[in-house]
């Protein structure tokens, strides 16, 4: 499902331009598309504040550079990826209308990772919902979910997970994935699905790996 929602910016950007911490070519490590070809555009800006987060450094946008659209579009180009994917921090923060535009206009297919905590923009081919608990969704992300993937660390987690689930499509894909850090976190997941069937186990293939 696609859109194009333009809404006020919370961080320091411009139309044509981001705060950018890092760009990277590698594969998806995570959910249903774990194992492609993926150019990561991670945006700096985060307010959801996850304890267990790997890239707090992404937090404080103003630690991080501006990048110009035209930039991250031809660097992506030239990985030749099958996908792009928009990462964060919090990419929501930033209206993401212009930046998927021209990935389109390349003839890139867009995905987005996205807490759902801000309202939603940009024009995507696959969304990548993984609510927190910490901050909760914004209305508009249940609309435009392809799949719906949620940290586990403990039963309250689980709980939170059934709960976002009634209010996305029945057809939309369920992970759940095991908080790395969390010991036992695994069992619990796995367990969970064997005695829940509309649920897959997502894990983080690219730690596994070794890889970025």
């Amino acid at each position: 499902m696609t859109s194009s929602i333009t809404i006020s910016q919370t961080v320091e950007s411009s139309p044509l331009a981001l705060p950018v911490v890092e760009t990277f070519h590698s594969i998806q490590g995570e959910g249903m598309w774990a194992g492609t070809s993926a150019f990561f555009i991670r945006l700096a800006g985060c307010d959801v504040g996850c304890p267990w987060c790997d890239t707090k450094q992404s937090w404080n946008p103003k630690r991080h550079p501006l990048r110009t659209l035209e930039e991250l579009v031809a660097e992506a180009r030239s990985a030749n990826p099958e996908i792009v994917v928009i990462t964060g921090g919090e990419p929501l923060m930033h209206d993401l209308s212009a930046l998927t535009g021209q990935l389109k206009e390349a003839r890139l297919q867009t995905h987005l990772e996205t807490s759902g905590a801000h309202s939603f923009s940009g024009t995507f081919d696959w969304v990548t919902f993984s609510p927190k608990r910490f901050k909760p969704p914004h209305s508009s992300i249940y609309a435009y979910v392809s799949e719906l993937k949620v940290v586990i660390g403990d039963e309250v987690d689980l709980e939170w997970a059934e709960q976002q689930a009634t209010q996305v499509s029945s057809t939309v894909a369920k992970l759940l994935q095991p908080q790395w850090e969390t010991p036992g976190s695994r069992d619990k997941v796995f367990t969970y699905v064997l005695k829940h069937s509309q649920w897959r186990v997502s894990l983080q293939t690219h730690k596994f790996l070794g890889v970025q």
